[in-house]
């Protein structure tokens, strides 16, 4: 699989080794090149119409040998390069063993075999697994000429090595070292596929070629194997990636675990899943298989799209409406695509995305649909590029921004942020400032020059509405225990959803009364002690 790479780092280090003679052989082959072109041409037009008169399919060609596998001849005979007379090796392909021997024959037939030159390799095959016959003949015009016979699946392990062997072994079934590696390959493909950055990918590798491995059973007794360290969602996304998606949980010998429990060596792991799990980004902190990674990271990068999708077709529609333009007429009338694909943006959705992103303006939507003189003329109104305070700096909002008095304060629905977490504003057009956590992806996307410094006015306390979910084993009594939670921590329901999503597992959604990011941690805390809860998670964490 690597003899090219030897044959011309063999080429090259005689190249700078032993320039002149280097020199010497390849300008006399450039010399003959015509020449030799017709003589390879030649047999092989006899030896392709031998086949035809037996009905053979095959492939044949001619290949010129190595400048420095001449010179090694010629030291070797003793030879002046005018006495090398088989300069070209000829290659014949065919669709089977039994082909192979019966145009062995017809090309001993055809031209007289040079006595001890025959080798069969496909009876006893090199020790790299390399097949092939081999023989030398006297052919026309008294030369000796060198012949390969194999098949194509020969072929193929002669140039891409003995890996191909995995896929072509001639009535046997693969052995189970060779399937091992043959999927993990299929498994980098597939992650290289979901992950766009090489780095990423090649730290998911990394991971993956030095374990301290542990081997764990499925309920049915199977052994898999996974890096030290890996958790029941690693084992959930091993299985299938829909299994990794809606994995809510684990029974580990027995017990119930957290997504984080680490395995160990002779655990026997069954996974819990829900139609209602989705996959979370803080997962990636936790899960240490390459191929975990990345399906969660290509899950969230996807609904992180779609959400920005949204969001730049709701600014779209926003900007529209104030000069009464009906955003569904212009979508079907093509408006909107055209304007996308002059911004260099193939479809409509990849167009709000960049939107929503805040890479682009939604206001170009206007530039483009609403002529010159009709704006001109609202701007002598009032200018749509100032922001126009609706009332006075709210301060029941909590939040001091810093440099601006008169602006009305939001809160972002991506990320919902809590007083303790770090905060940044991002000013708007038309909406005052709203406010995001440090850390939101939206925000980390949005335009730099319109972010500005906010901070929780510690003078001024307010009560925020949180989103959690909470899943736990089905029990009697489980949903008076988590309202006890919020009842003892001074936490009010502000509405409540519970399902039972099989006979064993039961899904929550609470939107619930804090007051800051301590208080949410305590109540998260408590929840977590209850005995079956099995995950707590805050809502609009991006």
């Amino acid at each position: 699989g690597i003899y090219w790479m030897w044959t011309e780092l063999e080429d090259l280090s005689f190249r700078y080794l032993d320039p002149e003679r280097y020199n010497y052989i390849k300008d006399r082959l450039q010399e003959t090149l015509k020449l030799r072109e017709g003589y390879v041409n030649n047999v092989l037009q006899i030896i392709r119409e031998k086949l035809a008169q037996y009905n053979i399919e095959a492939v044949t060609k001619g290949r010129n040998k190595e400048i420095y596998s001449i010179h090694r001849k010629m030291l070797a005979q003793n030879l002046d390069f005018d006495q090398i007379h088989d300069l070209t090796a000829f290659r014949i392909i065919l669709n089977s063993v039994n082909e192979c021997y019966a145009v062995l024959g017809l090309i001993h037939s055809l031209w007289r075999p040079v006595p001890g030159r025959f080798k069969d390799y496909i009876a006893m095959p090199k020790g790299n697994g390399y097949q092939s016959l081999h023989t030398t003949v006297i052919g026309p015009e008294g030369a000796r000429i060198e012949i390969q016979i194999r098949t194509h699946e020969m072929d193929l392990i002669a140039e891409e090595g003995i890996a191909a062997h995995w896929s072509y072994k001639e009535g046997k079934a693969v052995e189970a070292e060779d399937a091992k590696v043959v999927n993990w390959l299929r498994q980098m493909m597939e992650w290289q596929q979901d992950l766009e950055d090489p780095r990423e990918f090649f730290e998911n590798v990394r991971v993956d070629l030095y374990p301290d491995e542990v081997y764990v059973f499925t309920p049915k007794g199977e052994v898999k194997e996974f890096p030290k360290g890996a958790t029941p969602l690693d084992f959930a996304y091993s299985i299938h990636t829909e299994v990794g998606h809606r994995c809510t949980g684990a029974r580990v010998n027995g017990k119930m675990v957290p997504l984080k429990y680490q395995l160990n060596t002779g655990d026997t792991v069954e996974i819990i899943t829900s139609v209602h799990q989705r996959p979370s980004k803080d997962w990636l902190k936790f899960v240490k298989t390459g191929r975990a990674r990345a399906k969660i990271r290509h899950y969230v990068l996807a609904e992180e799209r779609e959400r920005s999708i949204e969001i730049g077709r709701e600014s779209v529609d926003r900007e529209l409406k104030k000069w009464k333009i009906d955003l569904n007429r212009v979508e079907k009338e093509g408006e909107i695509l055209k304007l996308a694909n002059e911004l260099s943006f193939k479809t409509e959705p990849d167009f709000y995305a960049a939107i929503g992103y805040g890479r682009v303006s939604p206001k170009i939507v206007v530039t483009k649909l609403v002529p010159a003189q009709e704006r001109e003329k609202a701007k002598s109104v009032v200018s749509p590029e100032v922001i126009v305070p609706t009332k006075r700096a709210d301060r029941k909002s909590g939040v001091k921004v810093q440099g601006l008095l008169d602006v009305m304060v939001n809160f972002a629905r991506c990320c919902n942020p809590l007083p303790g977490d770090s905060i940044r504003g991002y000013v708007t057009r038309g909406r005052g400032v709203t406010v995001h956590k440090d850390d939101c992806e939206n925000l980390k996307l949005a335009d730099r020059k319109r972010i500005v410094d906010v901070s929780w006015d510690e003078g001024q306390p307010v009560t925020r509405t949180v989103g959690l979910t909470v899943e736990a084993e089905n029990r009697t009594g489980l949903l008076a225990a988590i309202s006890g939670v919020f009842s003892s921590n001074d936490s009010d329901i502000i509405q409540a959803n519970v399902k039972t999503v099989n006979d064993a597992q039961a899904l929550g959604v609470f939107q619930i009364s804090v007051r800051n990011l301590e208080h949410l941690t305590r109540i998260i805390n408590a929840l977590r002690g209850l005995k079956g809860v099995t995950r707590v998670e805050r809502m609009g964490k991006a």
